[in-house]
């Protein structure tokens, strides 16, 4: 080793000189330092490399090239937990280095984390400047990949102030309709009005692929959503399970159908109990493109009253890409219909959403969406209006995290979320802002 690397270092700098008794030194310039370290790794001599790849940390301005090299040479010996840690601290400060991202997405997927090798191929393979053939590896590592995932899980916990705790409107005072040319002033009792709380949150999701045959695999999903103020009249509580076939119609597109039930608890009981189906197809488009449409048929029941029995309906388009090499912007398109025993309880809402969100400069990721809404009602309520109902809906979100900060596995991040509700029943208009710090795990 020892003279792999005064070979090395003799052909970079004409200043290495050896004495008499064969020893010798040399004197090299940073540029020249990164260029033996650069041989000895394309010559796969990475004991030899080690030590001058270590030595570049004393040189100003090559501390991208030092990581790579490290990486590098980390994956190529096995050790894919340093050359993750190595690349994510280059992708950290500048997210746009596409080779690097590539580097990480094969130590990801050395170590089994398809998933998020699979996210790391996807921006990569927005880059313009990509060779052919390269684009044409990504597509075809990003087959495999979600040819062979199994699973995914992940789960976070933390606190979540909110301003409106029980969705109700901050009006202090309505006008019941007694008559249809009269109406008396009522002042809502305080309980009937937004509350504000700081609750304890905790979430899951996660889902299980099982491959039957080059066409066929078999789905499970499954989501829980749960928070409890001091108050537990106001705890919200979710689970919903999905179960199903997948089938592969190309190398692209994929169309699932999974039988789905929810329930829902506020308060202690229950708010939703869903049983249906939904069935999705997802094609895969070239530099990291993606659409999908969604079809969502549930019979639901509430022991809130009878009146919100009933049949929901959900139509969803979405398309996604990547853009600036980091980042992944989205727009979907909506139509959700409520046919339930109460005409005045029977909507049918139509809106969109757009998004954006990824990676910024020195390891945060960070999104921002939002999106507006319209639904009409069927009926009127008589004693607030003889109109039917109809609001305007509108909803802002913002994230802010860091995977490259771990706290014993966890990584911290603050979401933002920002509800209005413009009705023409003043009962039913209301504002919302939460914001949840949480810590998550990534499995």
């Amino acid at each position: 080793m020892l003279l792999a690397l005064l070979a090395v270092a003799a052909a970079a700098s004409p200043q290495a000189v050896c004495d008499t008794a064969g020893n010798c030194s040399a004197r090299l310039t940073g540029d020249q330092l990164l260029a033996a370290a650069e041989n000895l790794v394309h010559a796969r001599q990475f004991d030899a490399a080690r030590p001058l790849i270590a030595a570049l940390e004393n040189v100003p301005g090559k501390e991208l090239e030092r990581r790579f090299l490290a990486g590098y040479v980390a994956v190529e010996t096995g050790d894919t937990k340093e050359a993750i840690a190595q690349f994510r601290a280059i992708l950290a400060k500048d997210p746009k280095q596409t080779r690097v991202r590539l580097e990480l997405a094969r130590a990801l997927m050395m170590q089994g984390d398809k998933a998020a090798a699979d996210h790391h191929l996807r921006l990569a393979s927005q880059d313009k400047e990509l060779p052919p053939e390269i684009a044409a590896t990504i597509r075809s590592a990003r087959g495999v990949i979600r040819d062979q995932r199994m699973w995914n899980f992940r789960f976070d916990f933390g606190l979540a102030p909110d301003t409106n705790i029980n969705n109700a409107t901050s009006a202090e005072q309505i006008d019941l309709l007694v008559s249809p040319n009269n109406r008396l002033p009522f002042t809502l009792n305080p309980d009937a009005r937004a509350r504000s709380g700081l609750g304890l949150t905790a979430s899951f999701s996660g889902g299980l692929r099982l491959k039957q045959n080059d066409h066929l695999a078999l789905l499970a999903d499954a989501d829980g959503q749960f928070t409890h103020y001091g108050h537990s009249d106001f705890n919200d509580d979710m689970i919903q399970l999905a179960v199903g076939p997948e089938f592969k119609l190309s190398a692209k597109t994929t169309f699932s159908v999974e039988a789905v039930g929810l329930q829902r608890w506020f308060g202690g009981k229950t708010a939703q109990q869903q049983v249906g189906v939904k069935s999705n197809v997802t094609s895969f488009l070239d530099q990291g493109q993606r659409v999908g449409i969604q079809f969502d048929v549930r019979h639901t029941e509430s022991s809130f009253g009878t009146s919100y029995d009933g049949w929901q309906y959900g139509a969803y388009g979405t398309y996604e890409r990547v853009v600036m090499r980091s980042m992944v912007a989205s727009a979907s398109l909506f139509v959700r219909r409520e046919s339930l025993k109460a005409p005045a309880f029977s909507n049918t809402e139509t809106g969109f959403n757009i998004g954006i969100g990824g990676e910024l400069p020195h390891g945060i990721n960070a999104g921002l969406s939002g999106g507006l809404s319209y639904a009409g009602y069927d009926g009127a309520i008589a004693v607030f209006s003889t109109d039917n109902r109809h609001d305007f809906r509108a909803n802002v979100r913002a994230y802010l995290g860091s995977r490259a900060i771990r706290v014993l596995g966890f990584s911290p991040s603050i979401t933002y979320t920002f509800t209005h509700n413009g009705s023409n029943y003043p009962f039913y208009a209301s504002d919302r802002h939460r914001f949840r710090f949480a810590l998550a795990h990534y499995f």
